[in-house]
């Protein structure tokens, strides 16, 4: 699956152009869902490519789903599959998703924090609510995450869902990823009126959200794995906080292991995926 044919190259790198009310919407509600973001023929590439890496690392490989925790029954969590093949990198450089967030953000360009598959197993459970950004080190909220489907997802099998506006609101910022920040962060939303914003996937579709939107994804209860393949941006500018708690400890190390607190993350794992007019 190294060889890229060359229609899916073009296409992974050409120009996808937002709207005014794109723009505007993803700001307001902290995620924004585009349908026809790939072809068929692009996404079936990229499900080779991506499902082989998946195979080959899948770090939970033979462990039963029934003496997994929460978090390890929500899915498969393969990371940083750009450094893994060429074609691993074609995917995660895709200079048209990069465009996009950079466009989304308003900023001058864009680093990649990393990319990970998210494969979530026949049986496989809830995702419980959560904001990513509470993992991460980041100076600044100008970051987002591109969620990739491989495939159509209906609702059976567990596309991600949204709490529209919740990147405003200080809720959940604290919590890791556990049967406590689904129950948590579900109180908060109600009493803030908030309704999670949930709906099925089309082929070809791609969302993205904010490092503070609060999202959570349902079980699949299918018998065919939900797949799907994420990257995570942010400003090409970004700078290191200090970090707040044990999990953004880890990420420093894990994902901008050179990267002092204060500096620019100008680290070789962040690589900048865009920056500029879109012709450059």
């Amino acid at each position: 699956m190294d060889h890229c044919p060359e229609a899916v190259a073009r296409e992974l790198d050409a120009p996808f152009p937002l709207d005014a009310a794109a723009r505007t919407r993803f700001r307001e509600q902290g995620y924004l869902k585009v349908p026809g973001v790939f072809s068929a023929e692009t996404v079936a590439w990229i499900d080779g490519v991506v499902t082989a890496l998946v195979a080959a690392k899948n770090p939970l490989a033979g462990v039963p789903m029934e003496s997994r925790d929460t978090y390890g029954k929500a899915f498969i969590q393969v990371f940083n599959l750009w450094l893994e093949s060429p074609a691993g990198r074609r995917v995660g450089h895709s200079r048209r998703l990069a465009g996009m967030a950079t466009d989304l953000l308003g900023t001058s360009g864009v680093r990649m924090w990393h990319d990970q598959a998210l494969f979530k197993e026949p049986g496989g459970g809830h995702t419980p609510w959560h904001a990513d950004q509470q993992y991460w080190p980041m100076q600044s909220a100008l970051c987002c995450t591109a969620w990739i489907p491989l495939h159509a997802v209906p609702l059976e099998q567990g596309p991600l869902s949204f709490a529209p506006g919740s990147h405003l609101k200080k809720i959940g910022r604290d919590l890791a990823i556990s049967d406590d920040s689904e129950r948590l962060i579900r109180e908060a939303l109600s009493t803030e009126g908030i309704r999670e914003a949930i709906e099925p996937y089309a082929l070809g579709e791609v969302s993205f959200h904010l490092g503070w939107t609060l999202h959570r994804a349902g079980p699949n209860t299918t018998v065919s794995p939900r797949r799907v393949h994420t990257v995570i941006y942010m400003d090409e500018a970004m700078r290191l906080a200090p970090p707040r708690n044990s999990w953004q400890e880890a990420d420093h190390r894990a994902w901008t292991p050179s990267t002092a607190v204060g500096e620019v993350m100008d680290d070789p794992l962040n690589p900048v995926l865009f920056t500029g007019a879109r012709g450059a």
